[in-house]
């Protein structure tokens, strides 16, 4: 999924905070490493010591706009303006769907920044903290899925997770957390019922983005290629707990999803794709049909 050059997207509020980059490396290698690196990138979870380099230094939040990023260009070109820029798209797509919605905060974590929820890096992964209502991501992770292990992270990838993060602050703010606390692993439970809520919430979003329009009336995204949603759908697929567990050397263990299976996860991505946020009440459906 790509920018229109000439788009605006400078009037995001996005704010880049810690100090330093710090990119864990060595370890592990191969599709076993980026099955594990996915399942992080999706679902938060501190994996640091599985892929070595130590732990990254804690920083100074500094709270400082995301410097150049003003066009479409410049979101095109890098991954911190990318987040921040789909940030003003999924914000407007959100306001139309929700009455009064309000805006999470988007941090884009250099290196890594104490949150209400825990130390946030590349070690964690993007993940949103409800106390905060804040979005952290770091961009680097996407780069050492690119450039130590080979996968292609591309920008509808990395769209996919800040969306699927945003859908965690819309549960948030409409009160579906509330009204569907942790009720353990399963893979019947709430916490897989509210994560593929998430990916049905990026998918409306993926399906509408290209609506959006800046301040002079230009889209900021282009209508997503049969390609880019397949690779979305892949993405989708390498981080379901089926698949997660069978990479890890385990066997398959429903008991103990807390996401979702591979081909759930893809489904309901394509249930908010092709017929938007009105489909996406994974609390309704029963067991066997989720």
């Amino acid at each position: 999924m790509t920018f229109n050059d000439n788009a605006s997207v400078g009037g995001n509020t996005a704010r880049r905070r810690g100090a330093g980059i710090a990119v864990a490396g060595g370890g592990v290698a191969g599709l076993g490493a980026i099955a594990v690196l996915l399942f992080q990138l999706f679902t938060g979870t501190d994996i640091s010591g599985l892929i070595g380099g130590g732990g990254v230094p804690q920083g100074t939040d500094s709270g400082t706009e995301i410097a150049q990023c003003e066009t479409g260009a410049d979101a095109n070109a890098r991954d911190d303006c990318r987040l921040a820029a789909a940030s003003l798209s999924i914000n407007q797509f959100w306001a139309d769907t929700v009455q009064g919605y309000r805006e999470p905060q988007l941090i884009i974590v250099d290196g890594s920044t104490g949150t209400a929820c825990g130390t946030a890096s590349n070690a964690t992964g993007p993940f949103y903290c409800p106390p905060e209502e804040a979005i952290y991501v770091d961009p680097t992770f996407f780069a050492l899925l690119r450039e130590q292990f080979d996968a292609t992270a591309g920008p509808l990838a990395q769209l996919y997770v800040l969306a699927h993060e945003y859908g965690h602050h819309i549960q948030q703010i409409t009160g579906i957390m509330q009204q569907n606390p942790d009720n353990g692993t399963g893979e019947d439970s709430n916490g897989v019922r509210t994560e593929l809520q998430a990916d049905c919430f990026a998918g409306a979003w993926v399906a509408g983005a290209s609506n959006e329009l800046d301040e002079n009336g230009v889209p900021y995204l282009r209508a997503p290629t049969p390609q880019q949603i397949n690779d979305a759908l892949n993405a989708a697929e390498t981080v379901g707990d089926d698949h997660i567990q069978q990479e890890s050397g385990g066997g398959v263990n429903p008991e103990s999803w807390t996401h979702g299976s591979s081909e759930q996860r893809a489904r309901w991505f394509t249930t908010g794709f092709e017929e938007g946020v009105g489909a996406c009440d994974t609390f309704s459906v029963s067991g066997s049909a989720l």
